[in-house]
């Protein structure tokens, strides 16, 4: 008689020291679990519910400023340091970690519309309707770290008076130079009183400007007449012009895409362009029900934030159509300025009631120290979550978003009149001669001409 035995060594299952790890034998055959896909299912279930459950994105309010907060920057050399400017003059660095003020920059006579910081995060400059442009000197980390007044303020190193009001400023990503937006776009030295360069295209007001951070020379701006211009310092006059049906408040470059950019339109959505190829779109970010007002990408280049003057804040993959995630308070008031922070776990909003407010980039997001078991135990539900996430009840649970009454009956009003709209056009299409009324993309048909 012949007997079938398991055989196995007992070297290979006994642990050397007493710290190592237990072998475990496994079969994966599918056969062997059955209920294997139901369980995993119930799983993602669970763990979409849980994320509801543990939802609690707002971290807290940073007071201080007394009136509108206009602008914002972030300092490339430090991750807590962040620098807010307001509608009465008042400049302050903020530190993030304690949620209080470092020091603040008196000097300015009128609104500060730019803040922007040298690449080596030693140097502030600002701007205002005051028609000057400012430069701070920015204190160490270790002075931020050790600073426990918040009444601490910095005088300026340089000041210089210009012909106009100004309505952003820039730096570049690499150099010495950064670049102010007015009555025309103005390229100035650290050491020089005067621009070294001055560009114009029209006789309109730019409202905004950004440096690439790829290529150090090339600069979009936005202006009054609702164009978007994109220059290059190296050749003496504007390189590309696209005309939108509205204006563009505000533009962000990728950072790990410096090709592709996105323009927060006057129109509540956002438009995804690659700078080689202006005559379409590549995306259109739908959702806000009133005009995007400002845009910031994360470091990770993945997705990016807006704040718009609906008083929400909404999270958008960057090649997403709808928005991920939306951010709102009862005191929250027209947010004007947002920023993504330096490890892309955070995000800071300042709006007209003169707060500052603190988010987390994952609503559900475990904050302080996670064990390893934690943290797989996370990536695993996660995985799960991405599996599953087709099926109709995770989809409901994920998709799903509680909205102020206000935003959800304008989201509602907007659906319905694109829909008549929509009628109307076919109507009329099916009433004239065949090819006379060319249908034409969502992605296109806000693009009025592109001036090379």
């Amino acid at each position: 008689m012949r007997v079938k035995v398991i055989s196995r060594s007992a070297d290979e299952f006994t642990r050397e020291r007493s710290n190592d790890l237990q072998r475990v034998s496994r079969n994966y055959d599918p056969n062997l679990r059955t209920q294997e896909k139901a369980v995993e299912y119930v799983r993602a279930l669970n763990a979409a519910k849980l994320d509801k459950v543990f939802a609690r994105p707002f971290i807290g309010a940073m007071d201080g400023h007394i009136d509108a907060i206009s602008c914002m920057a972030k300092n490339p050399s430090h991750l807590k340091g962040v620098f807010s400017g307001s509608m009465d003059g008042d400049i302050r660095l903020w530190d993030i970690a304690s949620r209080k003020t470092v020091c603040q920059y008196p000097g300015h006579q009128g609104a500060v519309r730019g803040l922007t910081v040298s690449t080596d995060g030693r140097v502030l400059v600002s701007c205002g309707t005051d028609c000057t442009v400012r430069l701070w000197r920015v204190p160490l980390s270790s002075g931020i770290e050790s600073s426990d007044s918040s009444d601490s303020s910095e005088k300026s190193i340089a000041s210089y008076v210009w012909k106009n009001a100004f309505w952003g400023v820039d730096h570049q990503w690499e150099g010495n130079h950064f670049a102010t937006a007015g009555a025309q776009v103005d390229i100035w030295d650290h050491n020089r009183s005067q621009p070294i360069n001055s560009f114009e295209w029209g006789n309109d007001t730019v409202i905004s400007v950004r440096f690439n951070p790829g290529q150090p020379d090339i600069l979009a701006t936005s202006g009054s007449d609702r164009s978007i211009t994109i220059y290059d310092l190296r050749t003496s006059s504007p390189a590309r012009k696209l005309i939108m049906r509205t204006k563009t408040n505000s533009i962000a470059w990728n950072p790990m895409e410096p090709m592709n950019f996105t323009a927060a339109n006057e129109n509540c959505n956002c438009y995804s362009f690659d700078a080689r190829k202006l005559e379409e779109a590549k995306c259109v970010h739908k959702d806000h029900v009133s005009a995007v007002m400002d845009i910031d990408y994360s470091p990770t280049g993945r997705e990016f934030v807006t704040g718009s003057y609906d008083r929400t804040v909404r999270i958008f993959q960057y090649n997403g159509g709808h928005s991920r995630e939306i951010y709102h308070t009862k005191r929250m008031q027209r947010v004007f300025c947002v920023k993504f922070s330096g490890d892309a776990s955070y995000v800071i909003s300042g709006s007209d009631d003169t707060n500052l407010r603190l988010w987390k980039a994952k609503a559900s997001e475990q904050l302080g120290v996670i064990l390893p078991r934690e943290r797989k135990k996370h990536e695993y539900m996660e995985a799960v979550k991405n599996r599953y996430k087709h099926l109709p009840e995770v989809k409901r649970i994920l998709r799903h978003r509680h909205l102020p009454k206000p935003i959800y009956k304008a989201g509602l009003l907007r659906r319905t009149m694109a829909d008549a709209e929509k009628r109307k056009e076919d109507r009329r299409r099916a009433h004239s001669a065949p090819g006379s009324m060319p249908r034409k993309s969502v992605r296109k048909n806000r693009i009025i001409q592109e001036i090379e």
